[in-house]
Formats: structure tokens, sequence, C-alpha cells
């Protein structure tokens, strides 16, 4: 595991999120945030008003790392010239 930064979760190997029982759609770049919100959770008996802060924090991961997809996505577009594939 790495060290976690306010900006980077920790990264969970492959072993850790197995063992987590995470499925495959969940294994990304902030599964190290989702595995303690699912704790979290399953201890407060998944009541909404419980691991807000948890929450937060996944959603604000999930969030950046959309933004760096798109990011990165405009950028392809750029080097190839505007066009989006479509044409």
């Amino acid at each position: 595991m790495t060290i976690e930064t306010p900006s980077t979760p920790a990264q969970l190997t492959s072993e850790e999120m197995s063992r987590a029982r995470l499925p495959l759609a969940y294994r990304d770049k902030c599964a190290g945030l989702l595995v303690p919100l699912n704790r979290c959770r399953y201890e407060e008996f998944y009541m909404p008003w419980k691991c807000q802060d948890e929450r937060h924090s996944y959603e604000k991961c999930q969030y950046e790392e959309f933004m760096r997809r798109v990011k990165k996505m405009e950028e392809l577009r750029a080097e190839k010239g505007g066009r989006s594939g479509l044409n």
C-alpha cells in the first residue's frame, strides 16, 4: 500500500481489493476510500447520516478521477486535430 495524501487515496493491491470483496467495477484509484466507507456503512447499519466524511471523500475522489479522464480525452482530441472519432 502507498502513502495516502489528501488528494490521492492509498492504492490497494488486487489481493486487498479481493479480500475486501469489491466488485470489479469499483476497483479503481478510489478503492482505498471505498473499503473504509463500506466498513463504516456496515458498522453503522447503513444509516444515511452516518459515515458522511467517508462518503464525501470517496465521492470527491470519484469526481476528481472523472475530471482527469475528461482532461485526458480533451488532450487526445487536441492531438488528433479536434475530431471526435465519429466523423
